[in-house]
């Protein structure tokens, strides 16, 4: 059995990062759900334990004291960021005291290729930081920064529910490659709500430029329908798993 522990940010009294009307702690919250429920219906043999799954407070020192005493495999903190409007995109963090060639340092990097394979976001690159989670946990540990909440185009995405189920597709993609999780034989990469049947992903492009990457057929769509009347080209492209 695979443990994996899931700590959306913030929360409660700590809202994050906050702009475009926004807060970060809804928004990582709504990703950390999309990843224990995606990895609860399609993958055997794992247990996803969270942080918190509502909007509420919790330490620093909590989260990681319950990660080591329920004894997690891996630990993953999801975030967003913000730096004065300016910057975009993502990045993510191991702690700076690893090498590049330690076991933490090989998850993130599939964990880093599988999420910017599909977020549409500007890549920031693999980073290192003495961050509490990472420096507290006895596990290997991942921290995601998904996109900066002041930035209007990568505002723009934090706000539409098909990117944030795209991106909880992204993490989940990495922890499926890095800890050779197994699918459920009838998950079909959605089941039956709406899921296109064979696991794979679709790209869809719009005037050249990826708008999202998708694994329902229904996300599919209405990314279509989002840009129908303004397009003058729209490509569909299926990514093999």
């Amino acid at each position: 059995m695979f443990k994996l522990y899931v700590d959306p940010g913030h929360g409660g009294s700590d809202s994050g990062a906050s702009a475009n009307g926004m807060h970060e702690k809804d928004i990582v919250l709504d990703i950390a759900l999309r990843i224990r429920d995606i990895l609860r219906n399609e993958y055997e043999s794992v247990d996803v334990r969270m942080s918190r799954t509502t909007d509420r407070t919790v330490t620093l020192a909590e989260r990681t004291r319950d990660a080591n005493s329920w004894g997690a495999d891996y630990f993953v903190s999801i975030h967003v960021n913000a730096h004065n409007g300016t910057a975009k995109g993502y990045e993510d963090y191991i702690h700076n005291s690893l090498s590049d060639s330690s076991q933490t340092a090989r998850y993130r990097d599939i964990m880093h290729e599988e999420i910017t394979k599909v977020n549409n976001l500007v890549n920031r690159g693999k980073k290192k930081a003495n961050f509490h989670v990472l420096r507290e946990t006895r596990m290997s540990a991942v921290l995601t920064e998904n996109g900066f909440i002041d930035n209007a185009d990568d505002a723009a995405k934090l706000k539409n529910p098909d990117w944030l189920e795209t991106v909880a597709r992204g993490h989940v993609n990495g922890l499926a490659r890095a800890f050779n999780l197994k699918r459920r034989s009838n998950s079909g990469g959605g089941g039956s709500n709406g899921g296109n049947g064979n696991g794979d992903m679709y790209r869809v492009i719009v005037d050249g430029t990826q708008e999202g990457a998708y694994r329902m057929r229904q996300n599919v769509l209405n990314a279509v329908d989002r840009n129908l009347d303004s397009a003058s080209e729209i490509l569909i492209q299926r990514i093999k798993d």
